[in-house]
């Protein structure tokens, strides 16, 4: 008689490294790292539909940062089950990389100022951690600049008021607004990194949140107001 056996299968997936081997940079203030030349993406970035995407709709499509597989669930006699199973490129040195930036000190400043968390709540804090898996950079070239790029980009996909967000410029120039050209040319050079894949789903979000459940920033629930 023919014994059934459960069978599985992963894959590790790894980030490759950016073209030009250089993180996308920019001055944004004092304390920011030295000068650099940043490359200019000519092509522009495809227009977000107008309505938004809810975090409390069914997810019923596959991220775009991620793919699906099918992997062999039993196996009995001549009989196969197969399942999906979806693969993320989500790594642990993502992670790492958002903690270090979490000390940062503009970054501290600016979500102790979001209070009500319309700019970073858990799921758009999240975002930027699958966006960090997709951008290609090596773990030590994401710097503040980035964080800020992603998590604006996360904004840009998930909320219909965009005013918020604009608080960002204040924090990385200041009064100065002659850098705003500049952080989205930059803004379009990451999303290009990415081959375009900005959507995120609400599941990829709670699988990056459980990876460390305990860090502080899952807390930041948004309270709904009627």
């Amino acid at each position: 008689m023919a014994s059934c056996q459960p069978c599985s299968q992963s894959e590790d997936e790894s980030p490759q490294p950016s073209s030009s081997g250089y993180p996308l940079e920019a001055v944004v203030d004092e304390e920011s790292p030295g000068p650099s030349a940043p490359w200019v993406d000519p092509c522009p970035v495809p227009q977000s539909p107008g309505r938004k995407r809810r975090r409390d709709e069914s997810d019923e499509e596959t991220a775009s940062g991620t793919e699906d597989i099918w992997v062999v669930e039993t196996l009995c006699g001549l009989k196969m089950k197969l399942k999906r199973q979806r693969v993320s490129s989500v790594l642990p040195e993502h992670h790492e990389v958002f903690n270090r930036l979490l000390e940062d000190p503009v970054i501290k400043r600016f979500l102790a100022w979001d209070k009500n968390f319309r700019v970073s709540d858990k799921y758009l804090l999240s975002m930027v951690i699958a966006y960090f898996s997709r951008a290609g950079l090596f773990s030590w070239q994401h710097q503040r600049i980035h964080f800020f790029i992603a998590l604006y980009l996360a904004n840009d996909m998930e909320e219909d008021n965009q005013a918020p967000k604009q608080a960002i410029f204040s924090f990385l120039y200041g009064k100065n607004r002659s850098q705003r050209p500049l952080f989205h040319k930059l803004r379009f050079q990451f999303i290009r990194s990415m081959g375009w894949k900005t959507r995120v789903s609400r599941e990829e979000c709670e699988e990056i949140q459980a990876f460390d459940p305990e860090l502080w920033v899952w807390g930041r629930n948004r309270t709904l107001v009627p």
